[in-house]
């Protein structure tokens, strides 16, 4: 089975980046996903 590559902390704060009104493409850049 794959690895989870992400915590899901990482993944919440992820989120609330892109809620606070951070550009995605910007948010995928800065933590390497695609």
């Amino acid at each position: 089975m794959k690895r989870k590559q992400f915590s899901e902390e990482q993944i919440i704060g992820i989120l609330k980046e892109a809620e606070a009104g951070a550009v995605v493409t910007e948010l995928c850049r800065k933590h390497a996903t695609s």
